[in-house]
């Protein structure tokens, strides 16, 4: 992966799955002088780690199991320390059933609160994605400021447009200053569902995002997410990330 990324042009890699395994901190690469050398893998192609993507979620109504969440939303701010990465990301994320929306905000607020505290003298942030039946910007800062922490948001646009129905113009205005971070990836149009596809081969105004970006002078990472795990259909990495990084490249030299 770190070699693909240089090779390609990238500037920072963001990890989720290694060895099919998101729990990272449990992996040996990321422990004692496995570790360090990955640290010094990194530095020798000129890479940083943007993000550290945990599955952390703070849906549900029982208490321990959002405990247990916070448990490893912690470990991997300890490894996203190590790292260098100046934030993990968590997700709200779905209202179960038999509970209701105004709850389930509140769950995931505490969890937002609770594990910033614990991450506050590593220094990283705890960024939550607009995700699930929370995908809106706006559910994202309404869940920020009832944690009352200095947390981020993780914009997915496909997220947050496709489901949640915004523009890219009124998603960013109800960020404003608590973007950190973004997610990119282009779909087709499947009749009423929406397919992975190659960067710049699908219907999603992946260009009017760019473009609301770089109106809103946005100066941090966009992060290309090519989700084979859960499409094993779509192409190799080996052809969609470099394809993502030239189309990008292409873009911005032409807007």
């Amino acid at each position: 992966m770190i070699e693909l990324a240089a090779r390609t042009g990238y500037d920072a890699i963001e990890l989720r799955f290694l060895e099919g395994e998101d729990s990272l901190w449990k992996l040996p690469t990321f422990s004692g002088a496995a570790l360090i050398a990955s640290k010094q893998m990194l530095t020798d192609h000129g890479l940083v780690v943007a993000c550290v993507g945990t599955s952390c979620r703070f849906h549900s109504a029982d208490r321990k199991e959002r405990s247990r969440e916070i448990e490893e939303g912690e470990r991997m701010a300890e490894l996203a320390a190590e790292l260098g990465a100046p934030g993990i990301r968590v997700f709200g994320d779905k209202i179960q059933p038999g509970t209701e929306r105004d709850s389930t905000r509140g769950w995931i607020a505490d969890g937002i609160r609770d594990l910033s505290e614990r991450t506050l003298r590593s220094g990283v942030e705890v960024w939550l994605e607009t995700h699930g039946d929370f995908a809106t910007s706006a559910e994202a800062i309404s869940i920020l400021e009832m944690s009352g922490r200095d947390a981020g948001v993780i914009w997915d646009p496909a997220n947050a447009l496709l489901d949640g129905g915004e523009s890219p113009g009124e998603a960013l205005g109800a960020l404003e200053t608590k973007l950190r971070h973004v997610h990119l990836k282009d779909f087709a149009r499947n009749g009423s569902t929406w397919r992975p596809t190659l960067t710049g081969e699908g219907d999603f105004p992946l260009r009017e995002v760019i473009t609301a970006l770089q109106a809103a002078n946005y100066d941090r990472f966009v992060s290309f997410e090519w989700e084979k795990r859960w499409h094993p259909e779509i192409a190799e990495a080996g052809i969609a990330v470099p394809h993502f990084a030239q189309w990008f490249r292409q873009f911005r030299a032409a807007a």
